[in-house]
């Protein structure tokens, strides 16, 4: 905090004296909070504004505005607190905006706050119970561990020496193995949903007591993965027996042991969520990995599907359109106007166009219609489309058209509007199905927390990520629910399912190479 101004006190009449002082104090402290403030919003500043090069990526800028927003809250508390009693300014309604929206099924611990004494100021008697007031909160309790104490009595006969009768152990994952299904499933969601890294689970349980060293963790995993695949394809073939996916791939640094460093593998997203157009079917999403970026993958990936895939301007996925694609007939193709617009942005946010502006706006009043009919069904927003939308598109491509003319197609912005102008039919896409969204941001959300764990280098395990990523987005409820599965499963049971065990494969071993270094 910043020194008290040396100031002569004596000059103030002294039953004054002591609020000069907690003014000054005050001050000063205000002082400071504002110096701290000034700066966090000059880092803001530079990041959202200075050199591309030194821009904040979209996640590093949220943790930025939580910073922001810490520093002002503590700075309001400080000043509400050194404030007299009589002038404590509230707090910000904001702090009260989901009071009385807790869920209904989470448990409540009721605590009756009883006034000192009932008798009747007056002196009548005891006073009687009219109402009450009930305030809501919300608590967390840190997570709890415990030891589960399997107890196997022997039993034997007195009058002879025939045998003794026991209880077979519980099947287990892990046989004789330290952990629950419970805290295996844990440990894998911790990772690849909260992206909670191993070597940090190892240091949140070492606080707790429990010292287990991160690639025992990673044993774990590999034995819930192992487990998990039939999940992951099962879900695999529920996708593609839908009639509209999407489709997205990103980077995803994995580990090359014979070279003793990392390379680039591809993490292939297949999704699905009809929730634009009310569709019945639940959200879904499962990842593939693959060593390259080629369209062959795609290819593989889609094996058995016929219907719309929704997709960027990638020229790879060109071979989900021909005839000869293997797996299936040709794939009608929805392209991202999304992708379109970013072309756009990126020459105006450069240059200052006039003429990537224009386009911005344009393509600004075709994304107005598709907010105003989101939610309704696949036919009401083919209706619409069809009224409002097919016009904006024509204009547009009129539009494009001339633009196109009068610019060097070897120019900056000559280029992104070749880009539009190469995917311009897959574009059109959606004003002719009600089903079809206009870009495909839905995958592109689902692919962007993987950035969280990029640098967290892996080789197969990737694989993993599609083992949790499955539809249900309420990851503790399906965790919960899951716990029975997992113990009543069995090592060696997946041949039922048509996934049995290659002879000598041994999970834990082969996975352990993958997960220690880095994790």
């Amino acid at each position: 905090m910043s020194a008290l101004p040396d100031i002569d006190l004596s000059a103030i009449p002294e039953d004054q004296r002591d609020a000069v002082v907690a003014l000054m104090r005050e001050t000063a402290s205000l002082k400071e909070i504002n110096k701290r403030l000034e700066h966090l919003v000059a880092e803001m500043n530079h990041a959202l504004h200075g050199k591309k090069s030194e821009k904040l990526d979209e996640d590093d800028r949220q943790l930025a505005f939580e910073d922001l927003s810490i520093a002002v809250a503590e700075a309001e508390e400080q000043k509400r607190q050194t404030a007299p009693d009589s002038d404590k300014p509230k707090r910000k309604g904001v702090a009260r905006r989901n009071r009385g929206n807790l869920p209904e099924h989470l448990p409540r611990i009721e605590q009756v706050v009883e006034p000192d004494s009932l008798r009747c100021p007056c002196g009548c008697g005891q006073m009687h119970k009219i109402g009450e007031d009930r305030t809501e909160r919300l608590d967390i309790v840190p997570a709890q561990l415990r030891v589960i104490v399997t107890v196997r009595p022997k039993y034997a006969c007195r009058a002879c020496t025939d045998g003794v009768t026991q209880a077979p152990a519980p099947a287990a994952l892990i046989e004789g193995g330290l952990a629950t299904e419970g805290a295996m499933a844990h440990v894998a969601i911790s990772k690849y949903a909260d992206h909670l890294p191993l070597y940090r689970q190892s240091q949140i349980l070492a606080r707790s007591g429990i010292n287990i060293h991160r690639s025992t963790l990673a044993d774990w995993i590999g034995v819930v993965a192992f487990h998990l695949r039939p999940v992951v394809d099962r879900l695999a073939e529920h996708l593609k027996g839908s009639t509209k996916l999407f489709m997205d791939e990103t980077t995803a640094p994995v580990l090359d042991p014979g070279r003793g460093r990392t390379k680039t593998g591809y993490l292939w997203a297949l999704a699905r969520d009809d929730r634009g157009w009310g569709g019945a079917d639940p959200p879904g999403v499962v990842f593939f990995y693959a060593p390259d970026r080629g369209g062959q993958n795609a290819e593989t990936f889609l094996r058995g599907f016929d219907g719309i895939v929704q997709l960027d301007g990638y020229q790879g996925y060109n071979r989900l359109t021909r005839p000869s694609r293997k797996g299936g007939d040709p794939i009608r193709v929805a392209h991202c106007w999304a992708h379109a617009r970013r072309k756009l942005k990126e020459v105006f946010d450069r240059d200052g166009s006039e003429i990537a502006a224009e386009g911005l706006r344009r393509i600004a009043r075709i994304y107005a219609v598709e907010a105003e009919i989101r939610g309704i069904n696949a036919g009401q927003r083919l209706s619409a489309r069809q009224a409002r939308s097919v016009p904006l598109v024509e204009d547009f491509g009129a539009w494009l058209q001339e633009q196109r003319l009068r610019l060097s197609a070897k120019s900056r912005l000559g280029e992104k509007l070749g880009y539009i102008h190469n995917h311009w039919n897959g574009l059109q896409t959606f004003l002719t199905d009600g089903r079809v969204e206009i870009d495909s941001n839905s995958v592109e959300n689902l692919i962007r927390p993987i950035a969280l764990t990029r640098g967290l280098p892996r080789r197969r395990s990737a694989r993993v990520k599609a083992d949790h990523d499955v539809a249900n987005r309420n990851l503790d409820q399906r965790l919960n629910r899951g716990r029975p599965g997992f113990r009543r499963w069995r090592p060696g049971a997946r041949g039922t399912e048509g996934h049995s065990s290659r002879a000598g494969h041994d999970p834990v071993r082969s996975f352990r190479g993958r997960c220690r270094p880095n994790t």
